[in-house]
């Protein structure tokens, strides 16, 4: 059980218990998506672009992750089939899609240690965020 202290309000114990409640849970499910692989540096990597809200943010993540152009992203997203994981493996990687797919597969889908791999360089044994 979480301690949460005083309420702000008097008598109103549902706020703060509340919010205490979605923190850990937050928490947990934060840790299991790093756990997962879906996570590289702070971005959520593991993103379904199922429409053209989640492709636009799924082409700034791959931008940002990768430190390419808007253009390179968009066109890496496309020939990975707008897999986002198989895009920045692509990308971190040069390597081809049906490589990249490999990797991933290979790496039970941790996009991080799919890329160490590629790259040919061992994975480390500690928590990969």
């Amino acid at each position: 059980m979480a301690e949460v202290g005083p309420e702000v309000i008097s008598g109103s114990t549902r706020m703060k218990a509340g919010t205490a409640q979605k923190m850990i849970l937050n928490t947990l499910s934060s840790g299991a998506m790093i756990r997962m692989g879906y996570v590289y540096d702070n971005l959520m990597i593991n993103l379904h672009l199922r429409n053209s809200k989640l492709r636009e943010r799924g082409a700034a993540i791959l931008q940002r992750a990768a430190g390419v152009s808007r253009k390179r992203a968009e066109q890496a997203l496309a020939d990975a089939r707008h897999s986002l994981p198989t895009a920045l493996i692509m990308l971190k990687s040069a390597l081809r899609r049906p490589q990249a797919e490999a990797a991933l597969k290979a790496a039970s889908g941790n996009v991080r240690r799919a890329i160490v791999q590629a790259q040919g360089r061992p994975a480390a044994n500690h928590l990969e965020s």
